[in-house]
């Protein structure tokens, strides 16, 4: 797709898509833990929850990425994003919470599709402009949380129980449907598919080539370690913000929704500006730096207003992250194999969502800041393996 119009034009298409898929998204996240409530669940049941779903990302994500490398990124989009929809619909008639989980787990590994839609976004942009695009992905993940956990709030009725959370589940089904709708009508490929027999390293080949990069390897245990520390906070939030300040869905939704403006703002106008000024690595040292300062302290929120901004911080320090790793990883990384590349990297994060909130859950019990704590203290490896990438890329240069 060398035609600077033809992937502008693609792009904008493919972020609208993007915007509403993760509206759908967005509108189920916040409610999860009071859904699995419905059902009886205990604080560990429910962030299982989330850990299944990510549990099936982590086997989804490398397999959709390398086959999206191999059969282009369009029919992979689209079969997973119809995955994702069929997802919502099973969960909205879930008799238990065990059932529940496993339709988590098989939903998250159908719609394991963010390496793909990143590795379209390489495809079709020059390596100088990867940040700042990839940014424009993150500000439409964000945008989509804007909007969604708002609509969840409106929708979901707690006192209905179960039978109160099916509207918002039905409405996340048909947004996903219609982006699937919008792939296959508007979403070009972006990329020949390979030869037929043309040899493809497998999974391992591909974690020992990462594993022996000098970038590459720091890039994946960042987000090994950055994911989880994210991912049991955001788990244990509305638990956490129900025991503090007695919220209900529509507060937590609320507190999502500006979450994710300050998230989109941050990925989709100043990491792009930020990274081409200072580089990618000295921007990810940053936001790894802001999300340890804002962890530690959001336990410590007198107040609701200020739990909201520590939790903001954490999404703008976040903001920051997301996009650089992939930039980072698509530099790195031969135009044949950014999609497996790309795909390990949501692997290593999705294994971060399943360690993350499982272990935030018993921390949960133990000190109700526990999991804001222990993630903190995940953030100083993490800055230190940050620095050890600016030296690399400095090198490399």
């Amino acid at each position: 797709m060398s035609d600077p119009a033809h992937s502008a034009r693609a792009l904008a298409v493919l972020l609208l898509v993007v915007f509403i898929n993760l509206v759908g998204f967005g509108v189920v996240i916040p409610l999860l833990p009071f859904y699995a409530k419905a059902m009886n669940a205990a604080p560990w049941q429910v962030t299982t929850m989330f850990a299944a779903y990510s549990l099936g990302q982590f086997f989804g994500e490398p397999f959709w990425g390398r086959l999206s490398d191999r059969i282009g990124r369009r029919p992979v989009l689209i079969a997973t994003i119809l995955a994702n929809t069929l997802a919502y619909v099973a969960l909205a008639f879930a008799p238990n919470i065990w059932i529940a989980m496993a339709i988590r787990l098989v939903g998250g590994f159908g719609s394991g599709n963010i390496s793909t839609i990143q590795g379209y976004m390489a495809d079709v942009t020059p390596p100088e402009k990867r940040a700042s695009r990839l940014g424009l992905l993150g500000s439409a993940f964000g945008a989509g949380f804007v909007l969604g956990p708002f609509i969840g709030g409106v929708l979901a009725h707690p006192a209905a129980g179960k039978l109160g959370f099916q509207i918002p589940l039905f409405f996340a089904a048909g947004m996903a449907g219609l982006a699937a709708i919008g792939i296959f009508l508007f979403v070009v490929e972006s990329r020949a598919p390979s030869a037929p027999g043309a040899p493809q390293p497998g999974r391992r080949e591909a974690l020992a080539a990462a594993a022996a990069h000098p970038v590459l390897s720091r890039v994946l245990l960042v987000t090994l370690v950055s994911t989880g520390a994210f991912a049991g906070m955001e788990s244990i939030f509305g638990l956490w913000t129900n025991a503090r300040f007695g919220w209900g869905p529509q507060q937590v939704g609320f507190c999502f929704a500006v979450i994710g403006v300050i998230a989109s703002l941050g990925q989709g106008l100043l990491t792009g500006q930020l990274a081409r000024r200072f580089g990618e690595g000295r921007v990810l040292t940053t936001g790894l730096s802001i999300i340890a300062c804002s962890l530690f302290i959001t336990p410590f929120a007198p107040h609701p207003a200020l739990a909201i901004v520590a939790v903001g911080c954490t999404a703008f320090g976040q903001s920051l992250v997301f996009p650089c790793v992939a930039a980072l990883i698509s530099r790195a990384s031969p135009p044949d194999r950014q999609g497996q590349m790309l795909g390990l990297n949501m692997a290593a994060g999705s294994l971060a969502r399943i360690g993350g909130p499982l272990l935030a859950g018993p921390l949960f019990g133990l000190a109700a800041g526990g999991p804001y704590w222990f993630g903190s203290a995940l953030m100083i490896p993490a800055v230190g393996l940050a620095l050890v990438i600016v030296h690399r890329t400095k090198a490399a240069a």
